[in-house]
């Protein structure tokens, strides 16, 4: 499992590299997880992020994401796999066991907060890292600065309590293997427009920071 996944990213980054291109029709994974939460919260989100990459970075995603459980085996078949929702989130032991796996072996997941995630996604965190805390990124940080610039961070896409975008990471011997957004809903910012009434700008900045994040993660920067 873990030789498989990092072959799917060495491949990813050797074509990035030598031809402008990820491997064609390479899907992204979307987190479904138990506890309660609405995994499913934002429908357009994934599509739209892998349009805006194919067209900014040269990818050749399938536009159709990847639902894949946290215990699945198939959950190797994808190096990013992100995670969204409003509420609850459980893991089981073989779900926490199985995902350490997947992220030591090479994968990468992105868990944006949409709004009363966060208290469950710390102790989850925790079960399958019980050694590592979540640290803050400093702004230098590379994912900050692939092919969109963002000087100040993650950017706010919407107001709700008015506090501060966040970026933490969990890293695994000097690998970022989890980057958790709060306080900017990312997510909610790659979904069509319209759902939320989001202003062009702030649609464009979350995509921006999508795409920054996919390519951090496919040209080497997260293996």
């Amino acid at each position: 499992m873990h030789n498989r996944i990092r072959k799917i990213v060495a491949l990813a980054a050797l074509m990035f590299c030598f031809a402008g291109s990820y491997a064609q029709n390479l899907k992204l994974g979307l987190l479904v997880y138990g506890g309660g939460g609405d995994w499913y919260a934002n429908p357009t989100a994934l599509k739209n992020l892998a349009v805006f990459c194919n067209q900014q970075l040269g990818t050749r995603f399938d536009p159709q994401e990847a639902q894949v459980e946290a215990a699945s085996p198939d959950i190797f078949n994808y190096p990013f796999v992100h995670m969204t929702g409003h509420g609850r989130w459980v893991l089981t032991d073989a779900e926490a066991q199985n995902l350490r796996k997947y992220l030591e072996g090479g994968g990468f997941l992105h868990i944006d907060d949409n709004y009363g995630l966060d208290e469950y996604v710390r102790p989850a965190l925790k079960k399958v890292f019980p050694e590592l805390a979540l640290v803050e990124l400093p702004f230098s940080h590379p994912i900050y600065a692939q092919k969109f610039k963002f000087p100040n961070g993650v950017p706010k896409i919407h107001d709700h309590d008015k506090k501060p975008p966040k970026g933490y990471g969990l890293i695994y011997k000097g690998r970022l293997v989890c980057y958790y957004t709060t306080e900017t809903d990312l997510g909610d910012g790659w979904e069509d427009p319209e759902v939320h009434n989001d202003e062009q700008e702030k649609h464009v900045q979350s995509l921006q920071m999508g795409a920054n994040i996919i390519q951090y993660v496919f040209n080497g920067a997260g293996a």
